[in-house]
């Protein structure tokens, strides 16, 4: 399919089960170094606070979400799509719309997750920094990157 098959709105409450559940799929890929029993736990938190207070755009493919990106102003707090909709243009579709609704993008992502950031690499991130720690502050190294408008 196409990226005109792709359609984005906003977030709306009765997208938290499916956003979430695609979430922790994702993750579960893409951060398996993270470990299933930490992911579980940082489920609650996308339920309970970054879903309800970011600003969410869903990506919309069949009728269905396959794909969101949550911002704080202009920081990309996530980006995930279904793994089963992966390789789909999804994901540079939803950073697209964050760059146009944005101009620049800020972003952290995890270096072990290589795909991830070849990704952001591909669509013009420059790596800024790096740092050892993650938020909770476990050892999984994260890099900053800038996509300049």
């Amino acid at each position: 399919m196409k990226d005109m098959d792709i359609a984005i709105r906003a977030y709306e409450a009765a997208d938290l089960e499916k956003l979430s559940a695609m979430w922790f799929e994702a993750s579960l890929i893409a951060h398996a170094f993270i470990g299933e029993t930490s992911l579980r736990e940082q489920r609650v938190l996308i339920e309970t606070v970054y879903l309800p207070r970011a600003e969410t755009w869903v990506a919309v493919r069949g009728g269905e979400p396959a794909g969101f990106i949550s911002l704080i102003e202009d920081f990309i707090g996530g980006l995930f799509v279904s793994p089963s909709r992966q390789g789909g243009g999804i994901g540079r579709r939803l950073v697209r719309h964050a760059a146009q609704l944005k101009g620049s993008l800020r972003l952290e992502v995890y270096t072990a997750n290589a795909q991830a950031l070849a990704f952001y690499r591909s669509l013009g991130f420059e790596e800024l920094s790096r740092r050892p720690s993650d938020d909770q502050g476990l050892p999984f190294e994260n890099a900053q990157m800038l996509l300049k408008a």
